[in-house]
Parts: C-alpha cells; sequence; structure tokens
C-alpha cells in the first residue's frame, strides 16, 4: 500500500511528497515488526533505488512467508533524485545533516521531521546510501562505536562484506541514523557502489542480507539467503591515502583486493607534460575497501582507504 509520509506545496501548483510503499502480512497487525528500509536521501546516490525494487517484488511475490511489516522509502530527497542534485535543489542544503527535523522551521527540517517520525518507533531502520560520483565502495555497514554493541549482531546478517566500526568523533550528530539511534530505533548505515550508477551484484547482495536480517527479526519465515561473513573492523587501523598534488589519477590496483606495503597504487600524472608526478604506494598491508572512482583530483583529494590488516 503505498501512503503518504509528508507533502508540501510547491510553486507552479506543484506537489513535493515523500512516500512509502507498507507491506504487511495477512491477518492482524499488532504486535508486529517492523522494518524500514530508506533510500534516497542523497539525490545523487541510486543504488539504495534497485534494492528498493528487488525488495519490493520479491516480498510481494513471496508474501506468505511475511510475518512482520516492511515500510520502503525510496526517495527521502524526491527533488533531489529528479534533479540528480546530491542536496535539497534551491537550498544548497544536505538533507542528511538537518535531522531529528524542525516542523518550524525551513522546508528540508520540516521534511526531515515527518519522515523522523514516521520511522521512529520500527524495531529496525536500514539507511542505505551509494558514495558520491569520486569514489567506490564495496558493500558494508557503517556503526558508530557508541552503538556497536547493538548494532554489530544485526550487521552481522546483511550479506556485507565490511563492517567498519568508526570513532564517536566523527559522528555527525544531526544524520538521520543517529537521531534514530540516539532515540532507540535501531539504524545500519549500508553504503556501497558509486553515485549516479547502478551495481548489479551489489543491489542484490545488499537485498539478500535485508531477508536474513528480517529471518532473524521473527519477520520471516521463507528460505533465508546464504550470506557472507563480513569483516569487522573494530580492532584494526583505517589508512586515508590521499593525493599529494593535483592531476589524473590513474590507478594500478583494482578495488576490493589485498596489498602489500610499498605496493605500487596508481599514480598522479600530468596530461599537459606527460610526467609522473606522485607515484602512490601502500603505506601498510591491507584491504583496498574504497578508491576513487573519478580520475581528477586536487591536492588533498581521497584516493582510497585501506583497512590495515
Amino acid at each position: 500500500m503505498i501512503e503518504k509520509v509528508v507533502s508540501i506545496s510547491l510553486p507552479v501548483d506543484e506537489e513535493l511528497q515523500v512516500v512509502k510503499n507498507r507491506i504487511v502480512p495477512d491477518g492482524p497487525l499488532e504486535g508486529l515488526k517492523r522494518i524500514c528500509i530508506v533510500t534516497g536521501t542523497h539525490g545523487d546516490e541510486l543504488e539504495g533505488q534497485l534494492v528498493c525494487f528487488e525488495l519490493n517484488r520479491f516480498i510481494s511475490h513471496h508474501k506468505e512467508h511475511l510475518k512482520g511489516i516492511v515500510d520502503i522509502y525510496p526517495a527521502l530527497n524526491p527533488l533531489g533524485i529528479d534533479s540528480i542534485t546530491r542536496g535539497v535543489p534551491g537550498f544548497d542544503l544536505d538533507m542528511n545533516r538537518t535531522f531529528p527535523g524542525d516542523r518550524k522551521g525551513s522546508m528540508p527540517e520540516y521534511i526531515a521531521a515527518e519522515i523522523f517520525d514516521d520511522i521512529r518507533g520500527a524495531d529496525v531502520c536500514v539507511d542505505i546510501h551509494a558514495s558520491n560520483i569520486f569514489l567506490r565502495e564495496i558493500p558494508q555497514i557503517r556503526i558508530n562505536e557508541l552503538t556497536a554493541d547493538d548494532l554489530v549482531p544485526l550487521a552481522q546478517h546483511m550479506n556485507v562484506d565490511f563492517i567498519w566500526v568508526h570513532s564517536a568523533a566523527t559522528v555527525l550528530e544531526s544524520t538521520l541514523a543517529y537521531s534514530l539511534n540516539m532515540v532507540g530505533t535501531k539504524t545500519l548505515v549500508a553504503e556501497m557502489g558509486v553515485g549516479m550508477r547502478l551495481t548489479h551484484e551489489y543491489g542484490d547482495q545488499l537485498s539478500k542480507g535485508i531477508i536474513s536480517l528480517m529471518a532473524h527479526l521473527g519477520m520471516w519465515d521463507g528460505p533465508v539467503p546464504e550470506v557472507r561473513v563480513p569483516i569487522v573492523s573494530a580492532d584494526r587501523k583505517v589508512e586515508y591515502i590521499n593525493a599529494a598534488k593535483g592531476g589524473l589519477f590513474v590507478p594500478h590496483i583494482e578495488h576490493w583486493i589485498d596489498v602489500r606495503k610499498g605496493e605500487h597504487l596508481g599514480d598522479i600524472v600530468s596530461p599537459l607534460t606527460g610526467e609522473i608526478l606522485v607515484e602512490m604506494m601502500s603505506p601498510c598491508d591491507g584491504l583496498v575497501f574504497t578508491l576513487r572512482e573519478y580520475p581528477v583530483v586536487d591536492e588533498g583529494s581521497l584516493i582510497a582507504r585501506i583497512l590495515r590488516m
């Protein structure tokens, strides 16, 4: 059932609507668990759209196995998706910096408040992001160390390759996930792929993971996909590789591989002079879980993230 979460009148007799698809089992709903699948907070992140499609189709075709309530929110920022804009058009604002929102604030703050209240109280929320257009990410769950005890056991069922437990010092308190976790709605942040693209194998992988999580929660009694055993970063350091100079980054490695200390990661080159400006070497043994996708770089641009072995 398609339900309206919030609507706002726009100029020229138009209306902004944030909607969800609620899928429920037959019979009484009282006492059933609820899971929320949300995506489209950033208009240039489309990987979650494929997950929503796959889940809607799969669950609807096998509804006899559904034992809980599934709310699917494919576009929290519909204007951003329609205009291929990361933030909310016209406001130069990152929607994922406005939660829990404010009903007396600006339009994005009002929308954020309505979305927050609609999700609040669910047993679990999965907040799906892609990377931006510059970086490619392996399928991963990112968790604030303050909530790791509650969330890592859930993330283990999500069929991702990597669980990144990061420092509380890096947490942005105005994100949807942080705000929901602080009011007791357990929220997992999934990150995968690259901006403005669909990675079919990643969408399939995460969709199966969500079914696995639903089975763990007692919301699904049908066949459960076999899931991967993820690497957990809790006791391992993440190394950030940044460009020492501007130019064109030419990788010499593939994404999602093991590298050794001193291994050649790639070069920053000058198309004007034909020079190799910087030869980039790995500072450690580890696993490359983030790699530069967009080749033009400035000094300081992120090239890769490596999980130390």
